[in-house]
């Protein structure tokens, strides 16, 4: 391979530094396979960030060292994102098209990444490899499931005209539409019909996982099906029973569904699922009208002007919001009465009916670079 003058480079990122470029995506397969190469440009980008460009490239997580580690911990949140193609965990697999991936090498270092806080993570999956039936793709899923991506992509193997896979379509049963973008059909080892799930358990994982709306309910709720493949899976099919694929449901109604499906699954847990979705929804959005699953928000309106009116005078949570009055704080914020400690990130202990109930103040105007979701705090009322 060949490699630009990394002074050109510096000289081309600085004129879209300076024209504050919402964003730069750099089109290199395997950015980091020369190390210093890549660290040169990180270094770069780190010394001279201008507090807006978001820059994004794709990598091969295990080839990344401690010396990248480093620099990419001192990243301003957003200034980086990393597109990481695991396309699958079968070792056999991945022997078959050629790639070398080490997979636990890849498993610990997107695991110290997402631990930084700061970088968007997006793990690519391929269905209709060589040797990755529906249950290896499922094992394929769980594992990369498990890494905590911000975004994971479910996608379906394309035969492009003249590439090497294409010359292996016979060996491996390869059966693929003769238009663009040529996708897979099936294989020797996936059914049509296994495809066709896989494309509806896509769907729900573009919904509800990568649209990061719903975090703190597929916390708890995967702990009631054995993997995370199998609550998706369930899930699409509940879809598909009920006709939502027709037409897809709007973002709200989403919730709705979720609801249903999840009290199809364990009824019992029905006022715990409602709290969880409602701090999903004002995490994402300070909503005018509830929603008709949520019950009143049972908070004295004289403990809410009280609370207001004593951030506007001496700030305590509320310190971004200087000038603004009482009346226009509790437009602009959202606090909400919960009986399950539903902001707690451990899905078991959030579980468990509190004591006594606790308050939930939502800050819109600090959102978390990477989520976009609301600050939050605990209050007394």
């Amino acid at each position: 391979m060949r490699l630009r003058d990394i002074n050109t480079i510096k000289s081309e990122l600085q004129y879209l530094l300076d024209y504050k470029v919402p964003q730069v995506k750099f089109v290199d397969r395997t950015f980091n396979w020369n190390q210093e190469h890549a660290f040169s440009i990180w270094k770069y980008l780190l010394e001279n960030d201008n507090g807006i460009t978001n820059f994004h490239f794709e990598i091969a997580a295990d080839l990344l060292t401690d010396k990248h580690m480093a620099i990419l911990r001192c990243m301003r949140p957003g200034l980086i994102q990393l597109e990481i193609g695991v396309q699958s965990t079968n070792e056999r697999t991945l022997k078959a098209i050629n790639r070398h991936t080490n997979i636990e090498t890849l498993r610990r270092n997107t695991a110290q990444i997402h631990s930084f806080q700061n970088i968007h993570q997006h793990l690519d999956l391929i269905a209709g490899l060589p040797y990755e039936d529906y249950d290896s793709f499922a094992n394929s899923f769980n594992d990369v499931y498990k890494m905590a991506p911000d975004q994971l992509q479910l996608g379906f193997l394309k035969v492009l005209k003249g590439s090497p896979i294409e010359q292996l379509t016979e060996k491996y049963g390869i059966v693929h539409h003769a238009k663009p973008p040529y996708e897979v059909l099936y294989t020797k080892w996936l059914r049509y019909e296994d495809l066709l799930k896989l494309k509806g358990i896509e769907e729900m994982t573009e919904l509800y996982y990568n649209s990061n709306q719903f975090s703190h309910m597929l916390l708890v709720l995967q702990q009631e099906f054995a993997t995370p493949f199998h609550l998706f899976e369930a899930l699409a099919n509940y879809y598909q029973t009920n006709g939502y694929f027709v037409n897809i449901p709007s973002r709200n109604y989403r919730y709705q569904i979720l609801l249903e499906f999840a009290c199809s699954v364990a009824s019992d847990k029905h006022d715990l699922f409602v709290e969880l979705l409602i701090f999903d929804l004002y995490l994402r959005e300070n909503l005018k009208t509830r929603p008709d699953f949520a019950p009143e928000n049972k908070i004295p309106r004289q403990k809410l002007n009280q609370f207001y009116a004593q951030e506007a005078q001496y700030p305590n949570c509320l310190t971004n919001y200087h000038g603004y009055t009482s009346a226009q704080l509790l437009r602009m914020t959202h606090v909400e009465c919960f009986q399950y400690a539903v902001w707690n990130n451990c899905a078991i202990d959030c579980t468990k009916k509190l004591q006594f109930p606790a308050y939930i103040l939502f800050d819109y105007q600090k959102r978390s670079p990477l989520t976009h979701n609301a600050t939050y705090f605990e209050i007394s009322i």
